[in-house]
């Protein structure tokens, strides 16, 4: 008996960095550093010696807010479909 080579009903293999185990991990660990940049502009604002450093932890606000947003609609796309 031959396996028909083009079934109907293949699953497309996601690849792990596109797994939701992965995508959970990324939310996670971009939360931690998203909290550790809130932390620094925090620091940055009250002491005036680094206030013109301020944009570093905006930018580790900013940065993984993007990521996660990404990693969000990865995972509805998962979870839609």
């Amino acid at each position: 008996m031959s396996l028909d080579p083009n079934p109907f009903f293949r699953k497309v293999i996601v690849p792990w960095y596109e797994s939701k185990r992965v995508c959970w991990g990324l939310i996670v660990f971009m939360t931690l550093v998203l909290l550790f940049g809130a932390a620094g502009v925090f620091v940055a604002a009250l002491n005036p010696a680094y206030q013109p450093y301020l944009w570093v932890p905006g930018l580790l606000i900013v940065l993984p807010l993007v990521i996660i947003v990404s990693s969000i609609r990865q995972l509805l796309g998962f979870y839609i479909d």
